[in-house]
């Protein structure tokens, strides 16, 4: 693939997983907000956070077989479609209920969003370079993190959450037309590799099985899911009803949580 191909192909994938993140991370930034406009309570806030990864994980399975069959190009573009529908559904949500079902809508529509890249840059990049691409989406990722506190927190007092979100929508929008119009398509010879559609499916059993696998599981489940969900949700409720911080000065905590996730990235 030609150099500048390649760049304007990991910058396509790179826009979408920024935004993916900056909504998976946003409503810690927006906690206090909501809590004040709309009363809700902190069991709804966690679900309201779990709602985005119930949405998020339930693709993850499937996801795998829709990438190697139809490509990243038609995969992804048609769940940011969901993703356009689910911000733009939470911008005009009025209870906790519409919320939920907006988190949910918005987590699988940015599911594939990370593992599309990278079965497209195993594909088209050479190999020398894709754990260079690869590590550079997980920086684009912690950008997005970033991008969701302090600008988000700035942003409130003129803009409104409710605009705010329908931004969001309008942005996953052009990330989707990007997409479309600078990833190449899933050829023949390429999709030839996936299964036929009519295979019997390999099972996750198997993996589910290995001993390897049992002893990563609880270390990501308990380690990154629980960083995940401090991250993304009861870092900054703690810090205002808790340590008595304000809104802002929550949202300055959770940009410096991010920015040292951000150079960790950088370093690695």
């Amino acid at each position: 693939m030609h150099r500048t191909q390649a760049t304007l192909l990991f910058l396509a994938f790179a826009f979408a997983y920024f935004l993916s993140t900056l909504i998976r991370a946003i409503t810690a930034t927006l906690s206090p907000t909501l809590v004040a406009e709309l009363g809700l309570q902190s069991h709804e806030l966690g679900l309201l956070a779990g709602a985005y990864f119930l949405g998020f994980a339930s693709t993850q399975l499937p996801l795998g077989t829709w990438l190697d069959r139809y490509g990243p190009k038609r995969v992804e573009v048609a769940f940011l479609a969901i993703a356009v529908a689910g911000s733009a559904f939470f911008s005009m949500a009025d209870g906790f209920a519409a919320l939920w079902l907006a988190r949910m809508l918005s987590g699988v529509g940015v599911s594939a969003c990370l593992m599309a890249a990278l079965t497209g840059y195993r594909r088209w990049y050479a190999p020398q370079n894709q754990l260079r691409a690869s590590s550079w989406m997980l920086m684009v990722g912690a950008m997005g993190m970033v991008a969701s506190t302090l600008p988000v927190q700035w942003m409130l007092p003129s803009v409104g959450w409710r605009a705010l979100f329908m931004g969001l929508a309008v942005l996953l929008g052009c990330a989707a037309l990007l997409l479309w119009f600078v990833v190449p398509g899933w050829t023949s010879n390429e999709a030839d590799k996936a299964p036929p559609a009519d295979a019997e499916p390999a099972g996750y059993a198997q993996v589910w099985r290995h001993p390897y696998f049992r002893k990563l599981a609880p270390l990501g489940f308990v380690t990154y899911g629980g960083m995940v969900a401090m991250q993304t949700l009861w870092a900054a409720p703690w810090m205002v009803k808790v340590a008595g911080h304000s809104p802002q000065e929550a949202a300055t905590g959770l940009f410096w949580i991010n920015v040292a996730m951000l150079v960790a990235y950088l370093v690695w």
